[in-house]
Order: structure tokens, then C-alpha cells, then sequence
């Protein structure tokens, strides 16, 4: 078996695993709603938020779905934040891409040792191997998350302390680059090697390079507490649920944005915010179909001769997903202030966009 076909094969368990939950009266539903508009299927599974899906430049839906804020009546609106989660991610990876622009990096396959002497194990980590999950390196979230209920209040720097220790005592989890492992860890240390290179705070650096050439002017770092008149409230179930130490998710997820800001960026990316010589090594190609691989900051899913590049996105009252079908000039954006535990609404709607509305 190739390495590719053993990543392809991970990955596409671990989505399954993430993404769905079904019984087999899911799975009747799922059969059921295929026959369907894409606005009909937002609505037969309950989707609350903002969407939009465009085809040929046509919009399939553009509208909101519920509401923003339930104690108000705020209505969903294209011009209201949400927290994106780990679509912060396709960001993070940008930011990395333009350090090479801006000639503060020769390459990704340049290792972390050249950053950090001491990093253990750093020289056999690449910065291709932090984008794409493949580094091996293990997972902080749920013990700094401990930290914070116990009271501890850390920083970026900090947590990188922790996911040093957590590599000394416990080395990794795999041999960098021989597998594939979703992991926050990767982004948070690509986010402070931006700060390290560039000599910015990484959320300046993302403003300067990428939200204000593009006129994202809606985007932004996320606050512990949301903002009620700007943010749509997120839910889990019927109870609000939008709170979060925002320090936890650092380049990993810790931004708010709002539909039409995501959409800017989408098409930006769609088109030609990377050079055709940069989506080479971005995008994961080759992917066969039925399966799905993660390039440098994206997803790659491929269903016959339809391929999507997405990023999705998960974070206490929200969930989220941007993407593109390059074959159908196709844009879609998704912001839910709904949290969705089982992943099941984004799987549903991947599916029926990939057999369905895009084949």
C-alpha cells in the first residue's frame, strides 16, 4: 500500500469517525433528503445559521436559516460574526505561505529545529509536516483546557511549554511524515513562527497581509466573551454556549468572521489569491475518489470526477465550513451558531453537495 493510499485511508476513517453518528433511521433520512434542494436540505436538518452555495454564478442559497440570537430575535444576517473554529486554520497556512513570499522562509520542507534548537525531535519536523498533520507531534487541547477550569490562565507561550513537555515525556506519536493525525498542536507553532519571523503578533500579521488587502474588514481575533450586537449567539441544544478561553485555540481557531467576509476569502482562494505554482503544494492531488487527504491548510475530498477543498470548523456554540469546486466555479459557505457534537450536519451536507447537487 502507498503512503498516499494508507493517508487517504486514515484520513477518511478519522472524518468518518469525527463527522458522522447515524442510526438506521439517519441513514433513511440521508437517502431521503439527496433528492432535494440544497436550501430544502438546510432546512430538513435543522440548520441554524447563515449559507451560502453559488454554481456557475448562480446562488443555490444565500440566506439564514433560524435565528442569531433567540433571547432577541435577532435575525441570522450576512454581515454578522460568528466564530469560525479551524477554518482559523486556512489562515494560519496562508500566513505561513506569504512568510515564504516574504522571503522570511526558503522553504516548507525547512525544520523546526532551525527555529527552535531545542525543540525535541525538531530535526525531523517540517513545516510541511506541521501543516499537513503530519508531524506526529500530540495534542494540548484537553490539558490546558484543564488547566483553565483549575484556574491556570496561559498564553500562546505557555502552551507551546506544554506541548514541549508533553513531546520530552512522551516523544511522538508517529514518525513525522509517515502518517497523518489532526492535531491543533501544529497550527498553534505555526502561528508563533509567524510571530517569531515576522516580528508581529500573528493576528497583525494576518490583518496586514490578508484582511485588509482584501477589504475583510469584519474579521478578527476572538474574545472570550462574545460581543451580543455584533455576534450571532452560539447554542448547544436550546442553552447558549459562547463562551471559551479564546487563548486555548491560537492559530488554530481563534477567530470570529462573518458570511461575507468568508465569502471574499473563499473566492480569494478559489481564484487567485494562491499562485498556480503555490496550489501545487497546498492542495493534496491525486486523492481517489470516495476518499479525502489534507493538504497544507485544506482538505481535499474527491467524489468521481467532482473535487471540493474545504476546511471545517468546530468551537463551544458553533460550527462552520468554507470551500470550493473548482469545477463548477462553485463557493460555498457555511456559519452555524447551532453546535453540532456529532458532525453529522456538515457530513450531510458534504455528501449531498459531492453525489447530489455537484456530479
Amino acid at each position: 500500500m502507498t503512503t498516499l493510499s494508507k493517508q487517504v485511508i486514515f484520513l477518511t476513517l478519522l472524518l468518518i469517525s469525527l463527522l458522522t453518528s447515524c442510526s438506521n433511521d439517519d441513514d433513511a433520512n440521508l437517502q431521503a433528503i439527496n433528492h432535494t434542494t440544497v436550501e430544502n436540505l438546510l432546512s430538513n436538518i435543522d440548520f441554524q445559521g447563515y449559507a451560502i452555495v453559488t454554481k456557475n454564478g448562480n446562488d443555490l442559497v444565500r440566506q439564514g436559516f433560524g435565528l442569531a440570537n433567540k433571547s432577541t430575535e435577532m435575525p441570522q444576517d450576512y454581515n454578522l460574526a460568528y466564530r469560525i473554529g479551524s477554518v482559523t486554520k486556512t489562515l494560519t497556512a496562508a500566513a505561513i505561505v506569504q512568510l515564504k513570499r516574504d522571503g522570511l522562509i526558503s522553504s516548507f520542507n525547512q525544520t523546526l529545529n532551525e527555529f527552535d534548537a531545542d525543540f525535541p525531535n525538531g530535526n525531523q519536523i517540517t513545516i510541511a509536516h506541521l501543516l499537513s498533520h503530519q508531524s506526529g507531534i500530540p495534542e494540548y487541547q484537553l490539558v490546558v483546557e484543564q488547566a483553565f477550569e483549575e484556574g491556570l490562565t496561559l498564553d500562546e507561550d505557555d502552551i507551546y511549554e506544554v506541548i514541549t513537555e508533553l513531546v520530552s515525556e512522551n516523544g511522538l506519536s508517529f514518525t513525522p511524515g509517515s502518517n497523518k493525525q489532526y492535531c491543533n498542536s501544529n497550527y498553534l507553532i505555526s502561528a508563533l513562527l509567524v510571530q517569531q519571523l515576522s516580528g508581529m503578533t500573528y493576528h497583525e500579521y494576518i490583518q496586514q497581509k490578508i484582511f485588509n488587502p482584501l477589504g475583510m474588514n469584519n474579521s478578527y481575533k476572538g474574545t472570550d466573551e462574545i460581543n451580543a450586537n455584533t455576534h450571532a449567539q452560539g447554542y448547544l441544544n436550546e442553552s447558549t454556549n459562547s463562551t471559551y478561553p479564546i487563548a486555548i485555540p491560537f492559530g488554530a481557531g481563534d477567530f470570529s468572521s462573518t458570511p461575507a467576509d468568508m465569502e471574499v476569502w473563499t473566492n480569494a482562494i478559489k481564484t487567485n489569491w494562491f499562485t498556480e505554482s503555490e496550489k501545487a503544494e497546498i492542495f493534496a492531488n491525486n486523492v481517489p475518489s470516495g476518499f479525502v487527504d489534507f493538504g497544507l491548510g485544506w482538505f481535499t475530498s474527491q467524489e468521481g470526477e467532482t473535487t471540493m477543498y474545504w476546511h471545517g470548523g468546530d468551537i463551544n456554540g458553533y460550527w462552520s465550513m468554507i470551500g470550493f469546486i473548482p469545477e463548477y466555479e462553485a463557493t460555498i459557505v457555511l456559519l452555524s451558531n447551532q453546535q453540532d457534537n456529532t458532525g453529522l450536519q456538515r457530513n450531510t451536507i458534504i455528501q449531498h453537495l459531492l453525489t447530489t447537487e455537484f456530479k
